[in-house]
């Protein structure tokens, strides 16, 4: 099954970072965004990537493009008067397959998956956005998919609180901290989605949003499921949020790295 992941957008609300690259490219740990949750499919086994491209997409063809060689020892013979030769050694390259496409500039969220139609054929396939992880049980996931029979499933999240809150007790009495508490329990649209082919019929074309006629429709017609992961979830919407996830990453509590 292929895996979708919508890498178009512009990321104005994390416009520190993504002036000068998309924002799935945006490093934590040193690694894009992309290479995160590519891993996150990865470690699931699914290895076949298409990635819908819009906002300096130039940038994610040329990472994929140089992405063996920097994962790669190599000898750079210049000796040969024929022009040198290039010889690789060893590499840690991931058995990935990855297909990138050039899905407009100011395409929508739906337009940029009706562009990848003819890639998908007739086949299920996986989608989710280019800049949130999560330690959602893939495997899980699509098994719920196929068990209900509908045409989509959406994984729903509970995000955590922005702030910190007060554990109050008896006469209003702070009995301690509560460190960015679940938020006020509504279920919100966490992407990890998995599809039918038939959803493609229910987008129009590049103005769709995927987010309201599609999905509103589908959810109208009792085709939209949702697989609750009351696990871990985190966008990176915001500065704020990039840097959370760093300091996560760095400090080894990477709720998200699922690999070794």
């Amino acid at each position: 099954m292929k895996v979708v992941i919508l890498a178009g957008g512009l990321g104005t609300r994390i416009s520190e970072e993504s002036f000068y690259k998309p924002k799935p490219l945006v490093e934590v740990g040193e690694k894009p965004m992309l290479w995160h949750i590519m891993k996150i499919y990865s470690y699931y086994g699914y290895n076949d990537f298409i990635i819908c491209c819009g906002y300096k997409g130039y940038m994610i063809k040329e990472y994929f493009a140089q992405y063996f060689l920097h994962q790669a020892d190599v000898t750079f013979d210049f000796t040969n008067r024929n022009g040198g030769q290039q010889i690789i050694h060893d590499h840690s390259t991931e058995p990935w397959k990855v297909t990138l496409i050039n899905t407009g500039l100011n395409t929508m969220t739906g337009g940029r998956v009706k562009r990848i139609q003819r890639y998908i054929g007739n086949d299920p396939f996986m989608l989710t956005y280019g800049d949130g992880v999560a330690d959602v049980n893939i495997n899980r996931l699509v098994d719920f998919h196929f068990s209900h029979g509908k045409l989509a499933t959406v994984t729903a999240v509970q995000p955590r609180g922005r702030f910190g809150a007060l554990d109050l007790g008896e006469k209003e009495i702070v009995e301690g901290f509560i460190e960015k508490p679940v938020g006020d329990g509504g279920w919100i649209n966490g992407g990890f989605f998995v599809m039918q082919p038939q959803v493609f019929e229910h987008i129009e074309g590049d103005h769709t949003v995927l987010e309201r006629e599609p999905l509103e429709q589908m959810s109208r017609d009792k085709q939209l499921v949702a697989y609750k992961h009351p696990g871990f979830w985190q966008p990176m919407d915001t500065l704020r949020d990039k840097n959370l996830l760093e300091s996560m990453w760095k400090s080894g509590g990477a709720r998200w790295k699922l690999w070794d």
